[in-house]
């Protein structure tokens, strides 16, 4: 079975930060690659020390939606060609999984309140840095392309899918209705760790297929990019999160 140390640093270069409790300085040889997630120059087999308080400053900025820096113009944008249109799958994307990004942080802080198992806790500030650092680069897109963060046009607008029928605050394939985010909050210990790898397990599910649809007719190569390492870091948590599951005798939920 895989378990959490070879999954993470095959998905994300090696980083494997502690538990909350735990947050002293940042090693000098950790730093973020191109697409959002953490790597390190060093990858031992267990979890080391990654945060440092200024890290979740910069996580709660990213989550209002602060664009991140961009190196330059061409870099960001993938080509020479004008901006994306504001109906663009380009654009569509970016908006789309930038909420759908936050609610899986939303989901990781939950339950990094609600137990105290480290290996839960650690995939949790796993998703909370990768998808923070990611919805900052989608929102940096918007942002240099000159279109707003929001649009009139529903979600998945985008996509050559029927249209889906949102409910409870669940705006697209994969996200939790707010009833499930009420129950979340309401559960504690080992309740909490099942309920929290069901949710997240059908989210990322959503969510790698929204990335593939979006890497099927891209027409911006920084964003495809971004959108590819997406589906691979996902789908390295899926397995993660069943094998997770299954150690606690519980199931995924139905899609």
């Amino acid at each position: 079975m895989q378990r959490r140390g070879d999954v993470v640093a095959a998905a994300q270069g090696g980083a494997e930060p502690p538990a909350a409790d735990e947050l002293p300085g940042f090693d000098e040889t950790d730093r973020l690659d191109d697409t959002g997630a953490l790597e390190s120059a060093a990858a031992p087999e267990r979890r080391r020390t990654l945060w440092w308080p200024a890290a979740l400053a910069a996580v709660v900025a990213l989550c209002l939606g602060v664009p991140a820096l961009v190196a330059s113009a061409s870099s960001a944008s993938g080509s020479s060609v004008s901006a994306p249109s504001t109906s663009s799958p380009e654009a569509g994307f970016a908006r789309d999984m930038a909420t759908h990004h936050q609610q899986a942080i939303d989901m990781s802080f939950i339950v990094r309140d609600r137990t105290d198992n480290a290996e839960v806790r650690g995939l949790a500030f796993d998703i909370i840095n990768t998808q923070a650092n990611q919805r900052g680069m989608l929102m940096g897109y918007l942002d240099q392309w000159g279109l707003t963060q929001a649009s009139s046009a529903p979600p998945m607008a985008w996509m050559k899918m029927a249209p889906y029928q949102a409910h409870d605050g669940s705006l697209m394939p994969g996200m939790a209705t707010n009833t499930q985010l009420a129950q979340l909050q309401q559960l504690s210990g080992t309740a909490a760790e099942i309920f929290y790898l069901q949710l997240m397990l059908n989210h990322h599910k959503g969510g790698i297929a929204m990335a593939q649809a979006y890497a099927d007719v891209a027409q911006n190569a920084a964003e495809k990019r971004l959108a590819d390492s997406m589906v691979a870091s996902q789908s390295s948590e899926i397995q993660l999160m069943t094998t997770m599951l299954a150690e606690r005798g519980a199931k995924p939920l139905p899609s």
